[in-house]
């Protein structure tokens, strides 16, 4: 019994301890409000910055939040902030998003050693009101959030130890080279909802980012294809612009692309083996005007070529050849709101034997009317989970809308994430 005493009164008393370190913090913060869609923070062990010893209890502004559970993290987002804090010395991810923020002095970041990433999304924030240099001096910086905000300049310059920055939803029209040429180590690039044009991408600012894996140039006015990518590349975005074609050979250079998005632009025709790449698993050419296919690698997945001007699909375009040691993987096919009268001949199934799911949808037969296919959704290898599942989805799909399609073009976000 001696001994269960001795046992009882230490475990006692380690429960006080450990109940006095947290009384001081308070834990009902309001963190009730719907969190914006951000990309996930991907570690990168190999560029971590030293971990600094933590103060206990952990310094923290006023106006923000910091968790016991986090102590390299600071939360200051959705609080109407109009001035960026003061920052501890310690803190390594910063949250600013969703304020009301002008402007980035240097002030707060003066004493800030291990920052790895800041969170400055939908805020106010134009480029005159950042001061010059506040961003370089951080050289652990690997991530910056700079989307939805009123940017008229790309923000340089900027740390050579940057890995991923996103500039979205801004004001952006100049793209100096010589800003991007003191990034070595970005990977992530998103550029999407900007005023970029042509004359932007005349100095090839890409070309000598040798580590870049994923480019987003969506919803620009881009009426080409950007010249002179790295050949690192993995991920490209280009939607919603002008571009009218794809120069031969364009995509030689780019062996590594596993996703390419050009819906809604202007495209017509495509020269046939334009798309012969080693690792393509995703293609997204809807709401186009392309009038005839063209060959798809054997690596594809999924692909997209609905609201174009096809008539008919000819299955020997995509598929030249069989191959029973090397198997075409395709397995979804996206189709609807062309001028398809007959369903894809069935010689497609022993070119893709790994099909699964044709969307015919409503055609563009007529100019005035759309009509139906017999079967707007054509599946196989079906369980019956599955086939009831199939019904269902063919009454969904009778009373769909074009954004309800839209969904369906998400294997991958613009974003990517």
């Amino acid at each position: 019994m001696g001994i269960m005493s001795h046992l009882l009164t230490v475990h006692l008393l380690w429960v006080a301890t450990v109940f006095c370190q947290y009384e001081d913090y308070d834990f009902e913060d309001e963190y009730d409000e719907e969190s914006d869609h951000q990309l996930p923070y991907y570690f990168n062990p190999n560029a971590q910055a030293e971990v600094p010893r933590i103060p206990f209890p952990v310094q923290c502004a006023r106006e923000c939040f910091c968790p016991p559970a986090f102590p390299l993290s600071m939360y200051c987002d959705h609080r109407k902030l109009k001035t960026i804090p003061n920052i501890p010395s310690h803190v390594q991810q910063l949250y600013l998003q969703s304020n009301d923020i002008e402007a980035v002095p240097a002030g707060p970041f003066t004493n800030v050693t291990f920052l790895r990433e800041i969170n400055l999304s939908h805020n106010k924030i134009k480029s005159h009101m950042i001061d010059n240099g506040v961003f370089a001096t951080l050289s652990n910086l690997v991530q910056l959030h700079l989307q939805h905000n009123k940017l008229e300049e790309f923000p340089y310059p900027l740390p050579s130890s940057l890995e991923r920055l996103l500039l979205g939803f801004n004001k952006i029209s100049q793209l100096p080279r010589n800003a991007l040429e003191g990034l070595p180590n970005i990977t992530v690039l998103d550029l999407c909802n900007n005023f970029l044009d042509d004359s932007v991408l005349k100095e090839k600012p890409f070309s000598n980012l040798k580590n870049l894996m994923q480019l987003n140039l969506c919803n620009n006015k881009l009426q080409t294809m950007p010249p002179d990518l790295p050949s690192s590349l993995r991920q490209l975005s280009l939607e919603n612009n002008s571009i009218s074609y794809i120069p031969e050979n364009y995509f030689n250079r780019l062996p590594k692309i596993i996703a390419l998005r050009m819906s809604r632009n202007k495209l017509q025709n495509i020269p046939r083996n334009t798309f012969n790449l080693p690792n393509l698993l995703e293609l997204n050419l809807g709401h186009n005007k392309l009038k005839q296919i063209f060959y798809i690698p054997r690596t594809l997945q999924h692909l997209y070529i609905e609201d174009n001007d096809i008539e008919s699909i000819n299955v020997t375009l995509m598929c030249p050849s069989i191959d029973p040691m090397n198997i075409n993987q395709l397995t979804y096919i996206r189709v609807d709101q062309n001028k398809l009268t007959t369903p894809i001949s069935t010689y497609a199934f022993f070119c893709f034997p790994h099909i699964r799911t044709i969307y015919y949808g409503e055609q563009n037969v007529n100019v005035n009317k759309s009509t139906q296919l017999r079967t707007p959704v054509f599946r196989r290898f079906l369980t019956p989970e599955e086939y009831h599942e199939a019904e269902d989805d063919h009454e969904t799909h009778e009373h769909e809308t074009e954004d309800d399609n839209e969904a369906e073009d998400n294997y991958f976000y613009p974003y990517f994430q």
